[in-house]
């Protein structure tokens, strides 16, 4: 097993510095020795031989198991250096990959029972966990950098801005947002944007605890909120915006959803889509994530998501690519994860930190070193109903940026 390994290895890491210690005890060290030095160690025989069978699933199965232990370095600098080599694909690796493939379209099947079930899975966990990462306002997507520099919290205002520039906002507009969170955006856009918005999310967690953040605000007339499936709304609205739920529509239902989002969009309306994407071709589900993350979900390619916005009779006036966004709030994230480390082992065990310090350093990688990305994408009925030029953006955000200077709602810290 250890020569096996030693031959895939030789093959594989080209750059950098890369130390492995077998469940045998033997040490080789692989790549040409640029950057900082890592080093990983096996405990046992077999999380060794299941990461050379299939490392999508089980490399990550064996951190959380404790069985593979990063002595140099961190699970993330492990990750990247992993992602940044050439690709080398054995023969059992392609086969796992090709029957992945085949059967992706099972596994992104998602009815209405099945949908709450993942969604479930994700996000009905206790609701302290989330408080202790994300920013004051609970926004579990991209941000939204405008500096290098700039933190996390102002990024995800600039994040909320952003979106509703783009919506196009005037007070006493309907606005539908289709998986709400914990209802952040809801409530800045009736807050500052003057809006009347409808959240609507599958998670119980998230439905209460939004219907509980109006209750406090006072904003429980311009912004409700509903536990329901997008299939299931009836009526019309002026704008539809939704971010970070797309990735859990699955493949097979890009075509109900976008009809949905024709019926419901009224025939001036403007809606905006925020999703996770692909820069290159389409692919699969990792794996590991789809066991225990985000069970039934999928990251598109753009060539998979226009197509069913043209069969719906939507018109794509807009496509920005957010390149390392999601990158630098992911690095937020794991660093204010970690550093509440025993805030979370006080709520689940070591395993669950294990898989969430996975979770988030294997995200972050793929954003940063593979060709994970995040799309806005504006869409209409028809042509002319947003401005000619992108100049309307800029001027948009600087009338929200004057809004937002007299509002003075609390903040909570993140972590509180």
């Amino acid at each position: 097993m250890d020569r096996v390994l030693l031959i895939l290895l030789r093959q594989f890491i080209r750059r950098g510095s890369f130390t492995v210690t077998t469940a045998g005890g033997s040490t080789y060290t692989f790549g040409d020795g640029s950057g900082p030095p890592l080093a990983v160690r096996f405990t046992t025989v077999g999380a060794q031989r299941a990461v050379l069978l299939d490392p999508e699933l089980k490399l990550g199965e064996a951190y959380m198991d404790g069985t593979l232990v990063v002595e140099q370095g961190s699970i993330a600098e492990v990750i990247a250096i992993l992602l940044r080599q050439e690709p080398v694909v054995a023969p059992n690796w392609a086969l796992e990959r090709l029957i992945r493939h085949l059967f992706r379209r099972l596994q992104h099947y998602n009815p209405r029972s099945r949908a709450r079930h993942n969604v479930a899975h994700h996000y009905d966990l206790d609701g302290g966990l989330y408080s202790l990462f994300l920013d004051g306002d609970q926004q579990y997507s991209c941000a939204y950098f405008e500096t290098p520099d700039q933190s996390l919290d102002d990024a995800q205002l600039a994040k909320k801005r952003h979106l509703a520039a783009k919506l196009g906002l005037r007070p006493g507009a309907t606005v539908l947002d289709i998986g709400c969170g914990w209802g952040g955006l809801a409530l800045y856009l009736a807050e500052i944007a003057g809006a009347h918005v409808t959240g609507i999310t599958l998670s119980q967690e998230q439905y209460q605890r939004a219907q509980t953040r109006a209750l406090e605000r006072g904003r429980t007339k311009d912004a409700t909120f509903r536990l329901v499936d997008y299939r299931d709304v009836e009526g019309r609205f002026d704008r539809i915006v939704s971010v970070g739920m797309f990735e859990h529509v699955g493949v097979g239902f890009y075509d109900t959803y976008f009809a949905k989002w024709a019926e419901l969009l009224a025939d001036d309306g403007v809606a905006v889509l925020h999703t996770i994407g692909r820069s290159g071709r389409p692919s699969i589900t990792n794996p590991w994530i789809a066991k225990y993350i985000f069970p039934g979900g999928y990251i598109p390619s753009l060539s998979e998501v226009l197509p069913a916005i043209e069969r719906a009779q939507l018109v794509v006036t807009d496509v920005e690519v957010l390149q390392l966004h999601y990158a630098e709030t992911l690095k937020a994230w794991r660093e204010r994860f970690l550093a509440h480390r025993d805030e979370v082992l006080r709520l689940y065990d070591q395993r669950f930190v294990r898989m969430w310090e996975f979770y988030l350093a294997c995200s972050e990688m793929a954003f940063r070193e593979a060709d994970m990305v995040v799309f806005q994408i504006q869409m209409a009925k028809r042509k002319g109903l947003v401005a000619a030029t992108r100049d309307y953006i800029a001027r948009e955000e600087a009338h929200l940026r004057a809004n937002e200077a007299g509002y003075t709602a609390p903040l909570r810290l993140a972590g509180e």
